[in-house]
Order: structure tokens, then sequence, then C-alpha cells
């Protein structure tokens, strides 16, 4: 019998390897919400912002490859395994990414991109030769970006920041210009075969990810307090904001965005969209309610100022945000229980200078609540997929 193909386009399952591989970015989403905890201020949020992005591409694109290959296969065990290990160099890199250990994270991020691509050319020079020529022009492009991420590694501290945006404004854009390469052309959506569903898991699952660093993070800082009604109650509101966060994701959104795809006559471009793109500041809206909780355990008694309103608003805000435009891209109009939310979300921000860090968190986690209540009464429990 002929070996199997590492190539494949059929229905697929996320798998144990995929799981197993997604382990390092637990260890990535704790290192980068600790390190907002720990830098709050203008220059901290932005550093945090850039280091979130970039451990957020290393995971799509890797997700986006074993869309197209089979992880069952040996040697796609074998990249996972060495991208695990260059994701956790990348990983404890992230505290001092900008000080002594700037050149590990970016030689670590440079060579998770150019050897995934690498792979990728080898594995679909024989089996898919339009793919091939779409890791033509990706590897072009990642390259291209590697190298600016080494050069910032080299420059001084006042330029490395800028130099790194640089690096990552050519990442992010890269996908929407699809990947255009003088000689080479473009690719378009249609080029992109996706399996509508192993996307909507795997990015469920980085969800997952991050919202257990919510959980996590509220479970070690409770158990290394006092329990006084006041940490307790702090705990409990931790608590109530992550099942709601969950609740606003799953309940509705996530299955409906598999079945869209789907059905779509264009998959890729919805994926695209969909996961690539608008995942971003819903994943950034959790890793900053980390941060929330954190501060809201360790201060619950203080009064609000300007940084800690900003992440204890800014984290429902972002989340709220991403998933109205997911929600939107993949149904037949926008969800109105997420715009309210906003709404309430501006209108007790001028109450911070009247609150201490727990009711304002309290405040904020409410109207999480009221969303995914809405949401609820709105379209009910969807049914298990597997019963469709």
């Amino acid at each position: 019998m002929a070996a199997r193909s590492i190539v494949t386009l059929e229905d697929q399952r996320v798998t144990f390897v995929e799981l197993f591989f997604d382990l390092v970015f637990v260890f990535a989403v704790t290192q980068l919400s600790h390190s907002l905890v720990h830098h709050l201020s203008l220059e901290g949020l932005a550093q945090t912002t850039l280091l979130m992005m970039a451990v957020w591409w290393v995971w799509i694109d890797t997700s986006w490859c074993t869309n197209w290959l089979d992880p069952e296969r040996t040697p796609v065990r074998l990249l996972l395994f060495a991208l695990m290990l260059g994701g956790l160099v990348l990983s404890s890199s992230i505290p001092q990414a900008f000080s002594t250990r700037r050149q590990a994270f970016a030689f670590a991020y440079a060579s998770i991109q150019v050897s995934r691509c690498l792979f990728m050319l080898w594995a679909l020079r024989r089996t898919s030769p339009g793919n091939f020529r779409n890791f033509q022009r990706i590897t072009v492009w990642r390259a291209l970006a590697s190298a600016i991420w080494i050069a910032g590694a080299f420059a001084d501290g006042g330029t490395r920041l800028m130099v790194w945006t640089v690096a990552l404004l050519l990442e992010t854009a890269a996908p929407a210009i699809g990947f255009w390469v003088p000689g080479l052309g473009r690719s378009t959506t249609e080029d992109w075969d996706v399996e509508g569903g192993h996307m909507a898991e795997r990015c469920g699952l980085f969800v997952i990810i991050a919202l257990g660093e919510s959980v996590l993070v509220t479970g070690t800082k409770f158990a290394g307090l006092a329990w006084t009604p006041t940490t307790i109650a702090a705990f409990v509101v931790a608590f109530v904001a992550s099942v709601a966060m969950w609740w606003i994701y799953f309940n509705v959104g996530a299955e409906r965005a598999s079945r869209r795809i789907a059905a779509s006559s264009d998959p890729g471009r919805i994926a695209r969209l969909s996961y690539t793109y608008l995942h971003l500041p819903l994943v950034a809206g959790i890793i900053v309610a980390a941060a929330g909780d954190d501060l809201t355990l360790s201060h619950p008694t203080d009064a609000v100022d300007a940084k800690t309103a900003a992440v204890l608003l800014g984290a429902p805000a972002l989340y709220l945000l991403g998933n109205l435009l997911f929600k939107r891209l993949t149904a037949n109009s926008p969800a109105l229980s997420h715009m309210v939310g906003l709404g309430l979300l501006a209108l007790i921000a001028p109450l911070a200078g009247f609150m201490n860090t727990l009711t304002f968190s309290a405040a904020a986690t409410l109207v999480l609540v009221v969303v995914a209540v809405w949401e609820t009464l709105s379209f009910g429990t969807p049914p298990p997929s597997h019963a469709e």
C-alpha cells in the first residue's frame, strides 16, 4: 500500500499533536499578561502589543499550515516539535524581549517563520502546484520580515520598537495583499483551500488557551492571598468575567462561523478575515483581562487610577469589539447586544474616579454578563455540532 501523503485537504478534527503544540502558547499568553502588569505604561502597552501580535502570527501561520498538512504523519509531527522548541525560546524571551533577550526573541521568531515556510515548499512541491506557488510568495514575505526582526535585535533601544513595528506591519499586510511578489504575482483566496471546521476548532482552542490564562491568574493569585470577604469577592468577579467571555464566544459565534465557512463559495476569504485578523482584538482582550484580574486581586480596595481603568475597561471593550466584527462577518446582521455592551462600557468610564478597583471591575464584568444573557435570550443555546 502506498504511503499516505503528508498533504491533506480532507475534513479533519484537531489532532493530539496540535493540542500538544498549543501548550507552548499557554506559556506565551502567561508571559504576555504578566509583562503587561509589570510594565503598565504606554511604552509597556506598545511593547506587549507588538509581542502579542508576533506570538499570534507564529500560531495562526502554523494553524493554516496544519490545515493543509496531515499532522498524523511523522514529518509533520517533527516539524511541530521543532516549532515548539522555537516557541519555548520565544516565550521565555518575552519578559526581556526588548532588553537582554532581544536577540534570542528575534532569532527564535525568524527561525520559526522561515523554517515552516521551507517545510511547506518541500511538502507541496509535487502534490499542490497552486499552493506551492502560494508558499513561494509567503516565503519571500516572511524572510524579508524575519531579516528586519533580526536587524531590530541589533538596533539600539530607542529604535528597536520602530524597526520591529515595521517588520510586524509587513507580516500583517502580507495576507491582505495576497503576498504579492514581482514575477510571482499574488495569491487569491480562491486558491486557499480551507477546511472550515478545522480552522474554527483551532481558533476556538486558542481562545480557550487565552481564557485559561485568566483562570490561572485568578487561581494562583487567590491562593496566595488571605481569604477575606474582599479578596473572595474579587476572586468571584474574575471568575464570572471568564465565564461570561467564554459564553459570548462559544454559545453562538464559534459554531456558526464554522458552518458559514463550510457553505461559502470563497472559504479562504472568510477564514482569512475572521480567523487571521478578527481574532486579534478578541484574543488581546482576554490577555488584557488576565492583567486586569491580577490588578483587581492585588489591589481590590485601591482607588481606580487611569492605568487601571484603561485595563479594566479596555479588556471587555477589545473582547466585545473582536466578537462583534467576527460575528458580523459570519452572520446576516451585527450583534446588537455587543454594540450595547460597548455603549455601556463607555457610560461607566466616567465613574472610575468614584469607585475602587473591585467595584469598577465588577461593573465591567456586569456588562459582559448582560451581553451574554442578551445573546442567549435572543438565540438560545444551539445544539452540539455533532447533533446537526
